[in-house]
């Protein structure tokens, strides 16, 4: 039950590379672990500017709670490529094991082979607009 699923990494049709179902998956099973290096806030937005000024197009930058965000950008595993989809196949949810908190991706429904792996971002709404590029039926248009 919580062995992790055997994924791919691979262009994807919603945004550049993408994390892909090897196996069958079936619902409600544990699909990966978003792993990083957790840091705080601050730090994480020390990280975010300077990832733009070096030419880093994308951060990983994953919020556990208030305080911890999972920074997987140049520390992370295959969990990092998954994209953001308005209609997930799959859900995040913070877990704690031995007191410490991790991001663990759950499928929301059967996963078929080569099928990619999406969650909703759920990112705060914002003034400044950031374009979802799923494309499915019921897309918001936006991640935030």
């Amino acid at each position: 039950k919580f062995r992790k699923k055997r994924l791919r990494f691979g262009r994807s049709r919603i945004h550049e590379w993408g994390l892909f179902a090897m196996e069958p998956i079936a619902a409600d099973e544990m699909v990966i672990e978003y792993v990083g290096q957790n840091i705080r806030q601050v730090v994480a937005d020390m990280r975010e500017k300077r990832y733009v000024q070096e030419g880093i197009g994308s951060s990983y930058l994953f919020r556990v709670d208030h305080d911890t965000i999972i920074d997987a950008t140049k520390c992370g595993n295959l969990a990092r490529f998954i994209n953001h989809c308005c209609t997930p196949n799959c859900y995040a949810k913070v877990i704690t094991i031995e007191a410490q908190k991790k991001i663990v991706i759950y499928s929301k429904q059967p996963i078929g082979v080569n099928e990619e792996i999406t969650y909703d971002y759920k990112f705060p709404i914002e003034d400044t607009k950031i374009p979802c590029l799923c494309r499915t039926e019921s897309c918001r248009g936006t991640l935030n």
